[in-house]
């Protein structure tokens, strides 16, 4: 049974603890990929280790040779404890995902009415006439890029670029389906072991990753303006967008340029994150492995 207890205390500790203490260390920000991919691990190591951990108790319950005809009211328990993790999981991802598709589909609807379209490679985004500065993204298999006029008369050209370079790896590189999973797992857990600052947190890393695309594009002066710019901006629900509180804005105008964590390459410590994500996805499957080595049905 200690596999078991310790398949059930790391699904415990990667949903509740490890998540808050992670979102503490905000200097792993400067290595945005590779702190999104820790993430990422964390929360499939805490669904794995909640799956796994009923099906891993079967050789302690009932020893290594079970007969179904015998074992079946616990191995239905089993299989029921599983189908309580997986279902909630299923009807989040139902719930989370219809409703960012509808919102989606809605606004989207809404921007080709009352947008001006782009011209050539600039056709599916839209300018909207409104004052107030604001730019996003609406992802999906129609997607849209979507600028205010008062973007358009406020932002300098290579601001403006910023933008445009910003929003559009949103797009690339799909970040909506990364917070979309994210999302799934954290409204799937019970209300006691959700994190809003990790949800933030991964808010965060996402457009750090988008804004070094734009640094690349235009430079971190003019991203670091478009950024100032743009904080505190509407931004629709299931878009991706610049525009973000004062203070979310600033945290990522440091990390711009960053190049060092704790005194070390980023290098070094990106790897290290990475490996680190190994081994969590691996620590479940593997103390499974150990609890079923020798377990045969008869």
């Amino acid at each position: 049974m200690l596999v078991v207890a310790g398949l059930v205390a790391l699904a415990v500790l990667l949903a509740w603890p490890v998540p808050r203490a992670l979102a503490r260390v905000t200097s792993l920000r400067r290595a945005p990929r590779a702190a999104l991919v820790l993430w990422q691990s964390t929360a499939v190591a805490a669904v794995l280790a909640a799956l796994l951990a009923a099906p891993a108790a079967l050789p302690a319950l009932l020893g290594r040779q079970v007969r179904l005809s015998e074992s079946w009211p616990t191995v239905t328990v089993a299989a029921l404890l599983s189908a309580v993790v997986a279902s909630r999981l299923l009807l989040s991802g139902d719930r989370v995902g219809r409703n960012l598709r509808a919102a989606r589909r809605r606004h989207r609807d809404l921007v080709d009415l009352l947008g001006t379209p782009g011209d050539g490679a600039d056709r599916h985004m839209r300018v909207l006439e409104h004052t107030t500065p604001t730019a996003y993204c609406v992802p999906g298999v129609r997607s849209r890029v979507v600028l205010t006029q008062g973007t358009l008369d406020r932002l300098a050209p290579d601001e403006l670029t910023a933008v445009l370079a910003h929003e559009r790896a949103h797009l690339a590189a799909r970040h909506d389906l990364v917070m979309e999973f994210f999302t799934v797992v954290h409204e799937a857990m019970p209300p006691f072991l959700r994190s809003e600052a990790a949800l933030r947190e991964v808010h965060l890393l996402i457009e750090v990753l988008a804004d070094r695309a734009a640094v690349r594009r235009a430079g971190a002066v003019n991203t670091g303006r478009a950024i100032v710019a743009m904080a505190g901006g509407p931004k629709p629900v299931g878009a991706m967008a610049m525009a973000d509180s004062t203070r979310v804005a600033s945290a990522r105008i440091q990390l711009l340029d960053a190049e060092r964590i704790a005194g070390l390459p980023i290098a070094v410590v990106a790897a290290t994150m990475y490996a680190v994500s190994t081994l969590l996805v691996a620590a479940p499957l593997a103390l499974y492995a150990l609890a079923i080595t020798e377990l045969s049905l008869v």
